[in-house]
């Protein structure tokens, strides 16, 4: 595309709708603006501005559009396919200062608030109203609009699902710079096409989030976790699917293996419960009362049991809690700290064929002489599989990683899965989208970009372009 380079009139403009002291170019701009949480792909904008209203939002897209100037918004920057990286320059819009909760309606079980809110600031807020806001994606300083962007996904989705499921309404500001208002508080809406789905899961390409309104739920009163070690990973996934046909309803299905929990010990410098065993499932149960709890677990525990689990750890001490959730979370950080760079394949694929990918990554460790980790959500068969540089020189690594890519997708589509469970598509993994859907698929979607933005000044060069 043949995009307007920003110059001094632009700026003026800029600087005229939001003053100096929100306007940075050149050297003034941090390059963590240049990339996200992966790294990897990187690029500088050409004027990054920092936004307090929709009416901003709305003047600074009005102005990009008559004057083709291609515009990226960014949230905390913690994605990991490239999403937010400004790779054709212009102005990068960063909502994270419109970070307000603004209401929260208790008779209709609502929050609305700015995009910018962080992830681990609404389970907060919400939870001294007795109300809680289910999806969990395992990055709780990243932004709701950045959630909402990806709709992610996290570890409570085999019970509760995931963030388009609790996106009530939307406040979005076109590429033209029109503001629209998509759902609202009601419960049900079957009035035409769902554009506030469509907006949910578009990486930054349709539009620019301004306002969300969120359906809460009653907070649970307890939650009880158990962690159960297997003497392998095919013993402990293939206890998955007894486990969720069980009616016991577990709020997440985690497993893990020897390797991920060591390296979070040591990232931690804290003890997990058990590391003596090879597999691991972490499951956790929420309800209102200890004996609904308790019925649960304990089903779940004679099936895991009964399946060749070599024990069963009730983890209901807040200490203990804490030693396993925090490796639980530490995850992806100590994966990162062991090597000198890293890349993701968040695949997912039906539960019943999770081992079966697993045990094909441990395949492609040897034949590609890589070292591969992984660890993922058993309960809904999204996988986060990190392929590590260590050593390797920055040619080899290039080269390395896109043949054991190419494998790791190639079996995906064998097993029925999809090439991204919650972190989207953004700049990396196009070229294994198109392989996924093929042709008509992708050319349906260049088609909505195109009736949102004909002159594709929005986020360009992501997702199916």
């Amino acid at each position: 595309m043949d995009y307007k380079k920003v110059d001094a009139k632009d700026i003026e403009f800029l600087v005229s709708i939001l003053d100096e002291n929100r306007v940075f170019k050149g050297d003034s701009i941090n390059n963590d603006f240049s990339h996200d949480e992966m790294g990897g792909i990187s690029h500088m904008p050409e004027v990054l501005v920092e936004a307090f209203s929709t009416k901003e939002v709305s003047s600074i897209m009005k102005y990009a559009y008559e004057n083709m100037i291609p515009v990226v918004v960014r949230g905390s920057g913690t994605g990991l396919v490239g999403a937010s990286v400004p790779i054709y320059g212009g102005i990068m819009i960063s909502m994270s200062k419109m970070n307000k909760i603004l209401e929260i309606d208790e008779e209709n079980l609502a929050l609305t608030l700015e995009p910018g809110v962080l992830l681990m600031e609404i389970s907060k807020y919400v939870e001294e109203f007795d109300l809680f806001y289910p999806p969990d994606p395992g990055e709780k300083s990243a932004t709701i609009g950045g959630n909402i962007n990806t709709n992610a996904g996290g570890m409570r989705a085999v019970k509760y699902g995931v963030t388009r499921d609790y996106i009530r309404g939307l406040e979005i500001v076109l590429p033209n710079g029109e503001i629209l208002n998509l759902g609202g508080k009601v419960v049900k809406n079957s009035s035409g096409y769902s554009i506030k789905d469509l907006i949910c899961g578009s990486e930054g390409t349709l539009g620019i989030v301004t306002k969300v309104i969120l359906k809460l739920i009653p907070l649970p009163k307890k939650a009880i976790s158990l962690l159960i070690p297997f003497p392998n990973l095919d013993m402990a996934i293939g206890t998955v699917p007894k486990i969720v046909k069980s009616k016991s309803a577990p709020t997440a299905i985690e497993f893990m293996q020897r390797e991920v929990i060591l390296a979070a010990e040591e990232f931690l410098l804290k003890k997990f419960p058990d590391n003596s065993s090879d597999a691991y499932l972490l499951l956790t149960f929420d309800g209102n009362s200890t004996e609904d709890i308790e019925k649960a677990y304990e089903n779940v525990a004679n099936i895991c049991l009964n399946e060749g689990a070599l024990d069963v750890f009730i983890i209901d001490t807040d200490e203990r809690k804490d030693a396993v959730w925090s490796a639980r979370g530490a995850f992806l950080e100590a994966v990162k700290a062991s090597t000198t760079d890293m890349d993701e394949c968040d695949v997912v694929v039906p539960r019943n064929k999770v081992a079966e990918f697993i045990k094909y990554t441990s395949k492609l460790q040897e034949q590609f002489d890589v070292r591969i980790r992984s660890f993922g959500h058993a309960g809904d068969g999204n996988l986060h599989v990190y392929v590590l540089k260590d050593d390797l020189t920055d040619d080899a690594w290039k080269d390395k990683i896109e043949e054991v890519f190419e494998a790791m997708y190639k079996k995906s589509r064998e097993l029925k899965g999809l090439v991204s469970g919650e972190h989207g598509i953004g700049f990396a993994k196009k070229t294994y989208m198109l392989q996924q859907y093929g042709y008509e698929y992708v050319n349906l979607m260049k088609n909505i970009k195109l009736a949102f933005d004909p002159k594709n000044i929005l986020n360009p060069g992501k997702v199916c372009e």
